[in-house]
């Protein structure tokens, strides 16, 4: 498998339609609506890759500690939004995780995004180790793959998550 290959395989995609809901009084998706999105894409990645039952078993939750969005162009009530998402890194208690949402008429790059994650203990609130099980779930795709520049792969390849909505 070349190395384009393999990065394509640990990229998520989902795709949908932006409904009318989602849209502000500016007349396009508004900035929160993203934020929610990118959180159902990381979730529908994170269940597909079957970690459910090891979040369970080590009573843990995912938080964010920080995320960073670069908003690149509208979306509007009607369009078909393409959505990647993919895991940069883990570390002892953190991962990072990298978003894109494109339109799917034109393959145009609108929102950018990544999200510093923390696992804790539900029931303290305090930080937890990341189990092995979860880790070894996800290929990792680092810097040099140039997916965080839309170089490759392509914002318009057909979604692989839990099909278009």
């Amino acid at each position: 498998m070349s190395n384009t290959s393999a990065v394509a395989a640990a990229i998520f995609r989902d795709e949908f339609i932006v409904p009318a809901t989602a849209i502000d009084a500016n007349g396009h998706v508004n900035n929160v609506v993203f934020v929610q999105w990118m959180q159902d894409v990381a979730t529908r990645h994170f269940e597909s890759a079957g970690c459910a039952e090891a979040m369970r078993n080590a009573s843990a939750i995912w938080v964010v500690r920080s995320h960073t969005i670069e908003y690149l162009g509208p979306a509007f009530a009607g369009d078909r939004l393409r959505a990647n998402t993919w895991v940069v890194n883990f570390s002892r208690v953190r991962s990072l995780r990298r978003y894109q949402f494109a339109r799917a008429s034109d393959g145009k790059l609108l929102v950018r995004r990544e999200t510093d994650w923390v696992l804790v203990n539900a029931a303290t609130g305090r930080p937890c180790s990341i189990p092995e099980s979860i880790q070894r779930a996800f290929v990792l795709v680092d810097e040099a793959a140039g997916v965080w520049q839309g170089t490759t792969p392509r914002p318009d390849s057909p979604a692989t998550g839990s099909g278009a909505r």
